[in-house]
């Protein structure tokens, strides 16, 4: 590994802000990754961002609906979200709790808001799962906010760290990923720096959710994505109260083939999917 990389800080490779869209019965969201601007970071598919005071922008929910060869990552920062599969698991997602769901060969669920009004607010992440393991048996691990740990910096800084460990040893409750992911979720005081040290070959990226950073001389706003570029440490530095997800990932660097709920390598296993589940096989 060349030695400038290894102990830079990660500049600001790409901007990006989501766009407005619609899914599962009329949720009104917005995708940030999966989009025209941002159809991926390796080995991150799809980010959504939903945030709604307003029933009729949740109430319809996800109703049930496959998915495989991936994972899907359900983080809510407010409401309540109930959950259900077809193979009889159920589960109620509240503020500050993580779902981290592994639908490997095939799973049918739904999520569905568990409040009539109210603020919802969270985000969706999907990970990618290498071709070995896409048809793996499906696999969930839940923790509610008394779970997951905050690491506590100088300055007011928090981390929530849901998954992977920091440089500190402070280590998120799931474990055992297949893809080597870490999902921090950082507050930080104006005014106040942020730094973390990451595995090089990772891809990462910063979501603002409130306030406003810098980054390598870049300001992000609220709702602004950055992809960050070679390097293997990060710095964040806060203008205003801000909090962001920090995301890393260690890319697959294999073939993606697309099909609405389903992910895998071929085209022909796409196709292989949509039979499988017509054919009631998940």
């Amino acid at each position: 590994m060349d030695q400038k990389v290894a102990n830079s800080i990660r500049p600001v490779a790409q901007l990006v802000r989501g766009h407005e869209t619609a899914d599962g019965d009329g949720v009104r969201l917005t995708r940030v990754i999966g989009g025209p601007a941002l159809p991926m970071l390796d080995p991150f598919l799809l980010l959504d961002e939903f945030r709604s005071d307003d029933p009729d922008d949740y109430i319809g929910g996800f109703p049930p609906h496959p998915h495989r060869g991936f994972e899907t990552v359900t983080y809510l920062l407010h409401g309540r979200m109930r959950h259900g599969d077809n193979a009889g698991h159920s589960g109620v997602i509240e503020h500050g709790g993580v779902q981290w769901m592994t639908a490997g060969r095939g799973i049918v669920h739904s999520e569905m808001p568990e409040q009539e009004d109210g603020l919802l607010a969270g985000f969706q992440l999907w990970v990618n799962l290498p071709a070995a393991d896409k048809m793996m048996a499906p696999r969930y691990q839940e923790f509610g906010v008394a779970a997951i740990p905050v690491e506590r910096r100088e300055g007011g800084v928090e981390v929530r760290v849901v998954a992977g460990t920091t440089a500190s040893g402070t280590q998120g409750p799931v474990r055992e990923l297949i893809t080597p992911v870490s999902y921090f979720d950082v507050t930080l005081p104006a005014g106040t720096a942020f730094e973390e040290a990451l595995a090089a070959e990772r891809n990462v990226f910063v979501f603002v959710f409130e306030g406003r950073v810098h980054i390598q001389g870049q300001s992000i706003e609220a709702f602004s994505l950055a992809v960050l570029g070679p390097g293997a440490q990060v710095r964040i530095e806060a203008d205003d109260d801000s909090r962001l997800l920090l995301v890393s990932g260690r890319p697959l660097g294999e073939p993606v083939a697309r099909g609405g709920p389903f992910v895998m390598n071929t085209e022909a296993e796409v196709r292989q999917a949509y039979n499988d589940y017509r054919a009631g096989r998940f």
